[in-house]
């Protein structure tokens, strides 16, 4: 669990204060050292080692992620992946990175782009999966402060792919052996790059790995096996979500002959006219009156949930926060948090002859003196 995982820095070898440069060269070499197909003999552990390292970059590459891994650790950014912790395929954001990093490993297979060498990357048997099983689909969603703070239930509305009812996903009649592979659904290609031979076993384009072709093509998906149709769904979102975090519907994604992918519900959050959110908690400033500040006072204070009533002690200082517990965000897992009242103490810039008059005798009776200069705290 997160409590197992070792220390993000420590899988990449690099200090916590690592610039962002230092990270991606740390995960560039030790991920070539630990591809799996590099390391034929010892596949699987190269493979546990690989995700390892994808894992550390995909946090410590990203500036969000980072800030919450330093200030919580593994519990920070634990809801940033999907349930089961970290997956390449779902999680890895940095696809844009893979050529950049990858470049002259890609050059060594005679691919170019980013998408070829992703699937060399996490290897020719996840490469299968990823053709047969239906894509995700990434939807965002914006969310106010008040709707964060409880739950709400939002429609979503979306295209997807679905299974070809004319056909019922065959993509047409008939088959026959496919002529590129053979029948044996997987074709290999020989090259050399800096790290050494390599023979690569992919699943034959022509035939998407099957090892037959369909004889007469299907007119109503022109052979795909899929159309595509619009679906709508309403899914409750839980009260305490924060930009970044996402929820996954599973099975809600694109139809594909080893099942369907998921919907990946992201959230965005609108910024607020009047609070502040920090965390679960939520900040509002108020301004009151010197007399208020001096005497004490009770007054209503806006919350998520209607005015409250606060009351500001005497002698209240400017910039005290007070609490009123349980006025914030509720949390993911339980509990809500405190709206935070920040007291500034108001002083008017334009005061009639009468209220100056009474604040000089306020000021020559004072029975408490203004205190020395001090040095700021």
């Amino acid at each position: 669990m997160a409590t197992s995982k070792r220390d993000y820095y420590e899988v990449l070898g690099i200090s916590r204060s690592a610039s962002h440069d230092e990270v991606k060269s740390a995960y560039r070499k030790l991920a070539k050292e630990h591809h799996p197909d590099c390391n034929p003999d010892n596949r699987d552990q190269a493979e546990e080692k690989f995700k390892e390292l994808s894992e550390a970059y995909e946090v410590l590459a990203d500036k969000e992620k980072r800030k919450l891994y330093d200030t919580y650790g593994h519990e920070g950014v634990s809801r940033q992946f999907g349930p089961g912790g970290f997956d390449f395929r779902r999680d890895f954001t940095h696809v844009d990175d893979i050529s950049d990093l990858f470049g002259d490993l890609l050059q060594g297979f005679g691919m170019g782009g980013g998408g070829g060498l992703f699937d060399l990357l996490v290897g020719g048997r996840t490469q299968s999966r990823r053709r047969s099983r239906g894509g995700d689909i990434r939807i965002s969603v914006r969310l106010s402060l008040d709707e964060i703070a409880n739950s709400v239930t939002k429609e979503l509305s979306f295209n997807r792919f679905e299974r070809c009812p004319e056909c019922a996903g065959a993509g047409g009649k008939g088959k026959e052996t496919c002529a590129a592979c053979h029948g044996q659904g997987q074709v290999q290609h020989r090259a050399s790059s800096f790290l050494g031979q390599f023979v690569q076993v992919q699943p034959c384009p022509e035939c998407g790995g099957a090892g037959e072709r369909i004889k007469e093509t299907c007119k109503a998906c022109s052979g795909d096996g899929r159309v595509k149709k619009p679906r709508t769904l309403k899914v409750r979102i839980p009260a305490g979500v924060s930009a970044g975090n996402y929820l996954p519907l599973h099975g809600e994604g694109h139809y594909g002959p080893a099942g369907k992918g998921d919907v990946l519900v992201q959230f965005e959050e609108k910024e607020h006219p009047l609070f502040l959110r920090q965390g679960d908690d939520v900040a509002v400033e108020l301004p009151v009156s010197i007399a208020a500040a001096v005497m004490g006072a009770k007054l209503k204070v806006p919350t998520l949930g209607g005015e409250k009533e606060l009351e500001i002690p005497a002698g209240t200082q400017s910039g005290t926060v007070l609490h009123i517990h349980g006025a914030g965000i509720k949390h993911l897992d339980g509990g809500v948090g405190d709206l935070l009242v920040r007291v500034v103490i108001h002083v008017p810039k334009r005061v009639s002859r009468e209220e100056k008059n009474l604040l000089r005798k306020l000021d020559e009776s004072k029975s408490e003196e203004t205190p020395a200069p001090r040095k700021p705290a």
